[in-house]
């Protein structure tokens, strides 16, 4: 063999074992993302609510919309893409139905790690997703529990605010 195939034959082979060794490395970026190469992907609220129902995931709004700039809608606009990952890999490890009632909309708290910078969801309270947190993370105090992954499932009552801190781990 030449040494110009030869050079060919093995750069597709090291290719080929990048993609099957590390499958996440060979997905593309979805394509509305705006960040830079290395930072977080962020999602329009499109993508990302069509990522959530081909999960089997619902979004309800209180004020029956998206937009972000009212704190009476849910808005997934310029969520991290992997806050969406992190909720479908809850979805498929309880198995419950899930519906998303909080997003990147005003009138969240604010912070580094905050609804409005992509890093939470609000999900609807059910018994299911309850006593699939509550039984499977450490409790850490004040109606919180953390999982293995470091991401942060906090009861509030009417809902669980979840921070996601780790890119699609529960």
């Amino acid at each position: 063999m030449n040494r110009t195939l030869r050079s060919a034959a093995i750069g597709t082979s090291a290719l080929a074992l990048a993609f099957f060794s590390f499958p996440a490395l060979a997905q593309a970026a979805p394509a509305d993302a705006k960040a830079p190469v290395g930072a977080l992907a962020k999602l329009s609220h499109g993508t990302a609510a069509a990522q959530l129902g081909n999960a089997g995931i619902g979004i309800r709004s209180s004020g029956g919309c998206s937009d972000r700039n009212n704190p009476t809608c849910t808005s997934l606009d310029q969520v991290n893409s992997a806050t969406i990952q992190g909720a479908i890999t809850l979805k498929g490890a309880t198995g419950c139905a899930m519906t998303v009632t909080g997003g990147t909309e005003t009138g969240h708290a604010a912070g580094t790690y905050s609804h409005w910078n992509g890093y939470k969801l609000d999900f609807a309270m059910s018994s299911c997703l309850t006593n699939y947190i509550t039984g499977t993370f450490t409790s850490i105090g004040g109606g919180k529990w953390r999982s293995g992954s470091g991401n942060i499932y906090y009861n509030e009552v009417n809902h669980w605010d979840v921070t996601y801190h780790n890119c699609g781990g529960c």
